[in-house]
């Protein structure tokens, strides 16, 4: 398993962070258990296995729900 934290752009309400943390739940190889988007900082953390999914697919999955990823770190 392999921890990410993501900084995302714009994280202006409650339902961003509801929408953002469903989308990635939804995700194989994301450990639900573990996905967090803190509202007040704009990042989110997870931990995903690096064998089902990649980073970049967890950063499409964002965008794909209408926020932009500024920066993700992996380790």
């Amino acid at each position: 398993m392999k921890t990410a934290t993501i900084q995302l752009e714009t994280l202006t309400c409650p339902s961003c962070l509801q929408k953002i943390e469903g989308a990635l739940k939804k995700l194989d190889g994301v450990d639900q258990e573990s996905t967090k988007v803190m509202f007040n900082s704009g990042k989110v953390r997870l931990n995903f296995d690096e064998d089902t999914i990649s980073i970049d697919q967890i950063k499409e999955a964002i965008t794909t729900v209408g926020y932009e990823v500024q920066k993700a770190t992996v380790r």
